[in-house]
């Protein structure tokens, strides 16, 4: 009795089809696995052969996934770490335990996907513990061996010698809303030693714009909330600037708030090699990450 022979999906293949998922574009996948971009189209169209269906929906030069390759990229992800818990367990089996890093929340909502996504498939055995805390906290943790390793923005007391990224720091209001409009405008701000804060209320007594603190929280989540839903302004990194949310500029009255550096903070003495890869992975994402990419969420 014969059987149909069913074809062996090819692992560097789900790699390469789960970096398209994770970064969103051929062009970030391809720099991902260290590969042309024409390689990566040639392995997606075999790996579209092997299954004989269509994965990618073409749009022009948009390409986004088909239902079929949705549902690939879970099984994907299984194969994909089975395989390299498997290979780690005999090749690198000192590259496991626990990673302690810590950051901002608002840098959480837009690296922590994509950085934990690329480090799972490198050291699939490590635990990224991940603590979600306001910047002068995250130093004297760092300071004190606590953490591993941290992301933070620099000011006041807060300097390393590894900045990763600048950005600029704007003014934000409700996309469905004037409340920048309103005679003494109701502001959304960090807590008292934030220096954002600072920055942004000598800003406004220099113009003389008459305003009132209506909502503090060393929370960002919480912040951004009040903008928006329109009961007050804010200002935020520009890589912060979520949907729902407009950026006001000097035509709207409102000076420029100048920009400011954000790195990385290391606990002192010799770090393990898991840590140093999180660093790569780190300082690649924020390098990378193209705020334009924010206008098509």
């Amino acid at each position: 009795m014969g059987f149909a022979m069913i074809p062996n999906l090819d692992i560097d293949l789900l790699k390469t089809f789960l970096a398209i998922s994770d970064t969103g574009s051929f062009t970030r996948a391809a720099e991902e696995v260290n590969k042309t971009q024409s390689a990566v189209s040639m392995q997606m169209k075999r790996l579209e052969e092997l299954l004989s269906r269509p994965l990618f929906a073409r749009d022009g030069r948009a390409s986004r996934f088909t239902p079929d390759g949705e549902r690939l990229v879970e099984y994907a992800r299984r194969l994909v770490a089975l395989n390299d818990e498997a290979v780690a367990t005999f090749k690198r089996p000192e590259l496991t335990g626990t990673v302690r890093f810590g950051t901002p929340d608002d840098y959480a909502d837009r690296f922590l996907p994509e950085i934990l996504a690329r480090f799972a498939r490198t050291h699939p055995l490590v635990t990224v513990d991940v603590d979600c805390l306001n910047t002068s906290v995250l130093f004297e943790r760092t300071r004190r061996g606590e953490l591993d390793l941290a992301l933070v923005t620099f000011g006041c007391n807060v300097q390393t010698d590894e900045p990763v990224r600048r950005e600029p720091l704007v003014w934000v209001t409700s996309a469905r809303h004037s409340t920048h409009l309103l005679e003494v405008m109701p502001l959304a701000v960090s807590h008292g030693g934030c220096e954002w804060r600072a920055t942004v209320l000598a800003a406004l007594e220099k113009i003389g714009r008459k305003y009132r603190v209506a909502y503090s929280s060393a929370n960002s989540n919480a912040v951004n909330a009040a903008v928006q839903s329109g009961l007050a302004v804010g200002a935020v990194p520009e890589l912060c600037v979520r949907p729902g949310m407009r950026v006001l500029t000097e035509k709207d009255g409102f000076p420029p708030l100048g920009s400011f550096e954000i790195g990385l903070m290391r606990k002192p003495g010799r770090g393990s090699s898991a840590v140093e890869a999180l660093v790569r992975h780190v300082a690649e994402s924020l390098g990378n990450f193209n705020v334009g990419m924010m206008a098509a969420e």
